[in-house]
């Protein structure tokens, strides 16, 4: 039978064995990453929150970037909120670069400008969590505290035959017993940093390099096979869809209508070309009336023939806009929780129109000054490759 719980079976001997060839392991294959130069607390900080839900290859850039704009924790409290999220563009979960900032403030009026050093006051510091927490307790201040994410239980689940579900919040108790059991107390930042390098490049999810791994020998499903079976988890919830009909606008002096955001909810504060939320049912008319295929790239067509139920919600609001035959196509995507279907029209203002409080207007040379969301930037691309412009 097997025991829930063999992390508790092995010996002071194993244990040891197993840390040091774990940790050589590591010295002769961490990845040269930027922001383990040194154990700057700020640095470890920032680069775990940039990582969160993003590949680490895709971090880099970005992170080189931040230090440059925010090299201090004075810095990023002082930051002007457009710059911040200027820096975040792209990398997503823009509330993540917003609690940066608040940390940072909590940093320079509560703890007095320098990082927290125990993992009760680093916990009390605006989005950080277990994970983040252990992280920098154990890289920056040698704090034997686990930093436990997806890659690390997938490891410890499959090291140990951890049936527990990791998807189940009540399941984090099992693996912080087991990766307390097992960390380095001596490197404990190390041995972390080996658990993230091991998840992500050798013992990957769906087709683990056992060969290759250095802990193969401590580990129960090799030893019966059983790495496929690891880790149990249940399936994520689909995103909820949500559809839209943008517009595109532009004037004679070429420049494009912009939106802000609300300041509070999704894509706080940032800008996008008006959309305008519909059901399923009247997105899914319109896109089959508005075939792109079908229609000519023209604006000779006259208003008349449109009964109103065939114009989309957009033409209605702007009644100044001469609008494209056709679509421009459409744009998906997918947040954590909401997946956006647009459905992308472009029009010329013929007229003047009131603009609302939220609105502006932009030449496109402009836009690098605006904190774009994904969906914002695949429209702009939609144009682009509609009128074959070339950056």
């Amino acid at each position: 039978m097997k025991n829930e719980k063999y992390w508790e079976t092995w010996s002071a001997e194993k244990l040891e064995s197993f840390q040091e060839e774990f940790i050589d392991w590591y010295e002769k294959e961490k990845r040269n990453l930027p922001w383990r130069v040194n154990l700057d607390p700020y640095r470890i900080w920032i680069s775990e929150i940039m990582l969160q839900q993003t590949r680490v290859d895709t971090v880099i850039d970005y992170y080189y970037r931040f230090m440059e704009w925010f090299p201090t924790i004075k810095d990023l409290a002082e930051a002007p909120d457009d710059k911040l999220l200027k820096a975040w563009e792209g990398l997503g979960y823009y509330s993540r670069a917003r609690n940066l900032k608040v940390a940072a403030q909590q940093i320079m009026t509560e703890f007095n400008s320098q990082m927290p050093e125990t993992i009760e006051e680093i916990r009390q510091l605006k989005g950080i969590g277990p994970y983040t927490a252990g992280a920098i307790g154990s890289i920056a201040f040698k704090i034997p505290e686990p930093a436990i994410d997806g890659n690390v239980m997938r490891v410890v689940s499959r090291l140990f035959e951890i049936s527990d579900d990791i998807a189940k919040p009540s399941s984090r108790k099992v693996f912080e017993e087991a990766m307390s059991k097992i960390i380095d107390q001596q490197r404990p930042g190390d041995f972390n940093q080996a658990m993230m390098d091991l998840g992500s490049g050798t013992c990957t999810p769906t087709s683990p390099k056992c060969e290759e791994c250095p802990i193969q020998s401590y580990c129960l499903s090799y030893e019966h096979n059983t790495m496929t079976n690891f880790p149990v988890k249940s399936k994520k919830q689909k995103p909820k869809d949500v559809y839209y009909i943008g517009g595109i606008i532009e004037n004679n002096q070429q420049e494009f209508l912009l939106e802000q955001r609300d300041a509070k909810g999704l894509l706080a504060n940032m800008w996008l070309f008006p959309i305008e939320e519909v059901s399923k049912e009247r997105f899914e008319f319109l896109q089959k009336m508005w075939v792109k295929e079908d229609q000519q790239l023209s604006f000779d067509f006259e208003e008349p023939l449109l009964v109103a139920e065939e114009k989309p919600e957009i033409f209605e609001k702007y009644s100044h806009v001469v609008w494209q035959k056709r679509t421009l196509g459409e744009v998906t995507h997918i947040f954590s929780h909401l997946k956006w279907h647009i459905l992308v029209f472009y029009g010329r203002q013929t007229g003047v129109t009131a603009l609302d409080e939220n609105q502006e207007w932009a030449i496109k040379d402009e836009f690098s000054s605006y904190v774009f969301p994904k969906p914002q930037q695949k429209m702009l691309e939609l144009y682009k490759k509609e009128f074959k412009i070339e950056e």
